[in-house]
């Protein structure tokens, strides 16, 4: 089993950490297409899920585990630096105080809620991964993105809703935007499966790997095991 982390795994995390902080601050931004409603941190935020697909496929879930806690933490020293810099009192001349805060003031809860809906559903994804991998011999790895995929996306939609605007908003809208996030976000890793299907097979004959998590613990706290 590989203990050191390479080029292509440190890319990979790298971009991961990115897009998740990317996508908390275009949360701040609520899109209209088509007539559907969503935030736009939609563009990116699915991206992570196919980049947990890709590392849980050819790393195994040791590594998935520990992006996805880098990716945790990075997410966590964001919103704490930018909580910094809105205590911290803007000069007479800045206008842009307002814009600002409105951008990386997030509330307590909503923070809360995305954390943890992150927690859940990224490792729900990988754990479905790996252990699909397992079951089908490394075979149909299209159908196990999709379905890991769309099971990390529900759970992470059915704990962020509830959790940040249960009393704020009808139970009908939050079940309607916990199923349109969770489709939408599914649609997105369709649409680009055949880009994932063909950047796997890149990475493994790059990196000469195909990790099968036979024997290994699934304790989401054995970050050090990787």
């Amino acid at each position: 089993m590989q203990k050191t982390v390479t080029l292509p795994f440190m890319l990979l995390g790298v971009l991961f950490n990115v897009c998740l902080i990317a996508s908390n601050l275009l949360e701040t931004k609520v899109i209209q297409v088509g007539g559907v409603t969503a935030t736009a941190g939609l563009i990116v935020f699915p991206v992570s899920y196919i980049i947990n697909d890709c590392i849980a496929e050819v790393w195994g879930f040791k590594k998935a585990r520990l992006i996805i806690w880098s990716g945790f933490a990075m997410n966590f020293l964001v919103v704490a630096f930018a909580q910094l810099a809105i205590m911290l009192p803007a000069a007479p001349f800045w206008e842009g105080e307002a814009g600002f805060n409105f951008v990386f003031g997030m509330a307590p809860r909503i923070v809360m809620a995305s954390l943890c809906a992150f927690l859940v559903g990224s490792f729900l994804n990988a754990y479905v991964m790996s252990r699909m991998k397992i079951a089908s011999r490394g075979r149909h790895f299209s159908v196990r993105a999709m379905v890991s995929t769309l099971v990390g996306e529900s759970a992470d939609s059915i704990l962020f809703f509830p959790i940040a605007f249960g009393g704020m908003i009808p139970a009908e809208e939050l079940l309607v935007m916990i199923f349109t996030q969770a489709v939408l976000k599914s649609l997105y890793e369709l649409l680009v499966l055949p880009l994932t299907v063909k950047v796997v097979r890149v990475i493994k004959k790059i990196e000469q790997t195909d990790v099968y998590d036979t024997g290994i613990s699934y304790n989401i706290l054995k970050i050090k095991d990787i």
